[in-house]
């Protein structure tokens, strides 16, 4: 068992590697910029050419940030999902709030095969995906959630989600059969989500968002722990059972929904990030994983950035390419080499 000085020494060292990566992920991209001219550029000093303080501000800076932010936020989702559950296979994702997103993006960009001129007016705003998949995230919510205040077993409600999935992706294939080869284009690299398409204004908003997501998933911490020793004992613990589901439900809701808004859904982290940092610190304990999944999750998606940003290269591969790529065989190898879940 790790003790608290060594937890601390592992916290230290994981912060290393994400502020190592961060320098790292904004070094990288189609223009090179000395090192020297990057750190002049975050700290207000003078740059060799004025449009690197350019790239790096108004593009780079924003794209590793909210690399840290998509990381950290599905890192932790997926905590909380596998915790509430007691599966190991549960994600942010398993209630249908991805394809809630997924839904509502696809009626704004296919829908005009359907409803005409309406969906074609809506694509002229900058923020009509974002705010659709927000709305089709939102609703699946609320349905999941009045699910929830009817069913008292969880992995009923964890299938009711999927059901949720699969009506909602059934929606989308329809559309789908209506739509133009240019409409299919743009909804499938929407699907492929994207870090690099935020400016500070969308990312201030994504940022107000999340650090509520964050504070609630703080709060949730003693209700995780005391639901790892089942729903009878906490019972009798005197926990609230209901009232921990919601506030577990909201918080994943609010994080996974508000990241799939604005980056497209993006596999994988929220899957594997808690299974790699349970493996590496070795406890179940949430007052420990959850600052460890926020770090681990960031760093992951920093190095899947990076590794996507194809360096010296114009080209940018899809991130949710490199997230399955880069993460699944650890996971595989991490899972193999200690068989054991921690649930």
């Amino acid at each position: 068992m790790h003790n608290s000085k060594s937890y601390k020494i592992s916290f230290i060292i994981l912060i290393v590697i994400l502020l190592s990566c961060f320098f790292i992920n904004i070094s990288l991209g189609s223009v090179n910029i000395p090192l020297k001219d990057i750190v002049n550029s975050l700290f207000g000093g003078e740059t060799s050419l004025k449009p690197w303080e350019h790239i790096v501000i108004n593009y780079r800076l924003p794209k590793a940030l909210t690399a840290i932010i998509v990381g950290s936020g599905l890192g932790i989702s997926g905590l909380l999902m596998q915790t509430l559950f007691r599966n190991p296979l549960a994600g942010p994702f398993v209630l249908g709030i991805s394809s809630g997103a997924s839904l509502g993006v696809a009626l704004v960009i296919l829908g005009s095969g359907i409803f005409g001129g309406f969906t074609t007016l809506m694509l002229a705003s900058k923020w009509s995906i974002i705010i659709a998949a927000s709305l089709g995230s939102f609703l699946v919510l609320l349905a999941v959630l009045m699910v929830s205040l009817k069913v008292r077993d969880t992995m009923v409600l964890l299938i009711i989600g999927l059901m949720f999935a699969s009506i909602t992706a059934s929606i989308v294939s329809i559309l789908s059969y209506f739509g133009t080869a240019e409409q299919l284009q743009q909804y499938v690299f929407w699907g492929f989500g994207s870090l690099g398409n935020l400016a500070w204004d969308d990312l201030s908003v994504l940022f107000v968002i999340y650090i509520l997501g964050i504070i609630l998933s703080v709060f949730s911490i003693k209700s995780l722990n005391t639901l790892l020793l089942g729903e009878n004992y906490a019972k009798s613990l005197g926990l609230n059972i209901k009232q921990s589901q919601l506030l577990i439900i909201i918080t994943t809701s609010i994080l996974a929904g508000v990241i799939t808004a604005f980056t497209g859904p993006i596999a994988f982290i929220g899957l594997a990030i808690p299974h790699i940092t349970r493996q590496v610190f070795n406890t179940a304990n949430h007052k420990v994983l959850l600052p460890a999944v926020f770090l681990f999750g960031a760093i992951v998606m920093l190095i899947c950035d990076s590794i996507a940003q194809l360096p010296t290269s114009d080209l940018t591969l899809p991130i949710n390419a490199i997230t399955a790529i880069v993460g699944a065989p650890v996971v595989v190898w991490l899972l193999i080499r200690k068989r054991s879940m921690m649930f």
